[in-house]
């Protein structure tokens, strides 16, 4: 290759040298061998004979030779042509010249335009998942849009039914005060339940969204109860606000769960793309709808009472199978429990997917239904406390960053009295702390899923109860112990941010550690 660079016949073609330009040339100029370093046209004829078949005596080829090479930029598929004397990029199948030459391919057409569109609406580094997300989004959001644009119709009505005689002021400061009321529920409710739109995302999200499904049908309300305008459109307004306040807080972590490049603002940006293509479906199949039915007004009337059960139940089924698609990969307590009971029953840690899974999606009020739940907070005074959670108090030293004892709690709703395991936290403790202690409480809740274990809630437990309750403890923490590093090991390799926990308010709550 050496000696086919440094040959130079008489029809070669010499590539410019940036020194020839200067003044003097024979002071600056390096010096080199006498033979200058060339593209002959035997390099060309290798080219083309590969590409095209070869062309006759070093003579310029009929047509361009294509070069393995495509440029995928803005939705545009380019490539690269050899021409014989320079390298050109043209459009694959379009323009004139060299490129028509070739044919249109209509194959390579419709990917670009598939791949222009994907490019439009999808960001360029996101999960797997992403794509899923998006066509349950596209469901809920189509049909969330019409239902609204029905629910608007019907609150125009309303105000022209029922203050036909009063003048246009009232209409505009009954619709002030429903915004002013909604806005500030907004507020409180925000402040309210912050913590939950971390630790409890997708339920909450889920929940607010049933809450906003709820307030579309009070608006559909208006026009048969003109007079309770104020009342039903400030209630709508309410749960409106307080679940926008919701889908804002919760956007920025869902979108951070598709982002694999630190690439945040651009899922946020093409999510905003999304809602308003979507949105704008929705708006015109309302439209749709109603141009169809513009004959017959008694109809168009009764168009969103019909529509309203079968709208509301797709929006939700797309909502619900959205968030299904969202793997988050940070650890809350009930994500961390899921995966501390497979690895104490299989050594194995779950990944953020399969986690996604198991992890519920439902009301606040039906979590918690297994037996010994587990709860990270402080002893509560006004309830039953057994003689063990004594014990286990009695038991703390300087060196312990956390203790598990029993507990007694009441459900509010069916105002049943069941068995638990309390995780109390020291004040200063870290990650790991939380992790051990809470993997030290689902040892031990596997272990008294027995019925063996119910005389231990009494004031009044024998020494035989208390004894091996102490030997219980003793097991799961060496357990601990031994387990703790390659969990935290797996964890990390299975892609979840062992950092932090999210607890809420009421699982931050510490004890303070006195040595009389």
């Amino acid at each position: 290759m050496q000696s086919t660079l440094y040959y130079t016949p008489s029809n070669s073609y010499q590539f410019p040298l940036p020194w020839k330009s200067l003044r003097n040339p024979v002071s600056r100029a390096p010096k080199f061998p006498s033979k200058i370093l060339t593209l002959t046209d035997s390099l060309r004829t290798q080219i083309t004979y590969e590409l095209e078949g070869g062309t006759n005596d070093g003579a310029a080829p009929s047509k361009p030779a294509q070069l393995p090479v495509l440029i995928q930029r803005h939705g545009k598929v380019s490539r690269y042509f050899w021409d014989g004397n320079r390298i050109q990029l043209l459009g694959v199948g379009g323009g004139g010249g060299a490129a028509t030459s070739f044919g249109f391919n209509f194959d390579k057409a419709v990917e670009a335009s598939i791949l222009a569109v994907r490019n439009f609406f999808i960001p360029k580094q996101v999960s797997g998942n992403y794509i899923g997300y998006v066509k349950w989004k596209l469901l809920h959001r189509v049909f969330s849009s019409a239902l609204q644009v029905l629910a608007t119709q019907a609150m125009f009505r309303a105000i022209g039914i029922g203050y036909s005689r009063a003048f246009p002021s009232a209409a505009a400061l009954n619709w002030v005060l429903k915004d002013g009321l909604g806005r500030l529920s907004r507020c409180i409710y925000t402040a309210s339940l912050a913590s939950a739109f971390d630790t409890n995302l997708k339920r909450v999200r889920f929940t607010t969204s049933l809450l906003f499904t709820l307030s579309i049908g009070v608006e559909l309300l208006t026009p048969v109860f003109p007079q309770h305008f104020l009342l039903l459109a400030s209630l709508a307004n309410i749960a409106k606000q307080m679940s926008l306040a919701c889908y804002i807080a919760t956007s920025s972590a869902i979108h951070r769960s598709f982002a694999i490049a630190d690439n945040l603002a651009e899922v946020s940006a093409k999510s905003q793309i999304q809602s308003v293509c979507f949105d704008n479906l929705g708006l015109m199949f309302a439209a749709a709808l109603n141009m169809l039915l513009k004959n017959n007004q008694r109809l168009q009337a009764c168009l969103p009472f019909i529509v309203y059960p079968f709208f509301s139940a797709i929006d939700l089924f797309g909502i619900y199978q959205g968030l299904k698609h969202v793997h988050l990969q940070t650890l809350s307590k009930e994500r961390l429990e899921i995966i501390l009971d497979t690895w104490i029953a299989n050594r194995y840690v779950l990944s953020p997917e399969a986690v996604s899974k198991q992890e519920e999606i439902n009301f606040m009020w039906s979590k918690g239904k297994e037996p010994w739940r587990i709860r990270i907070g402080c002893l509560n005074p006004k309830g039953q406390l057994p003689k063990l959670s004594m014990m286990a108090m009695q038991s703390v030293g300087h060196e312990d960053y956390y203790f598990i004892c029993m507990e007694i709690f009441c459900r509010r709703l069916t105002r049943t009295r069941e068995q638990g395991i309390l995780l109390c936290l020291r004040e200063g403790a870290q990650t790991a702390d939380v992790t051990m202690g809470l993997l030290q409480a689902c040892y031990v809740r596997k272990a008294l899923n027995s019925t063996r274990w119910e005389s231990m809630m009494s004031s009044d437990s024998s020494d035989s109860i208390l004894e091996e309750w102490l030997k219980l403890i003793e097991d799961s923490k060496r357990y601990v112990k031994q387990e703790f590093d390659p969990l935290n090991e797996q964890l990390a390799a299975h892609g979840w941010t062992v950092k932090n926990i999210l607890l809420n308010t009421e699982e931050q709550a510490r004890y303070s550690y006195i040595n009389d």
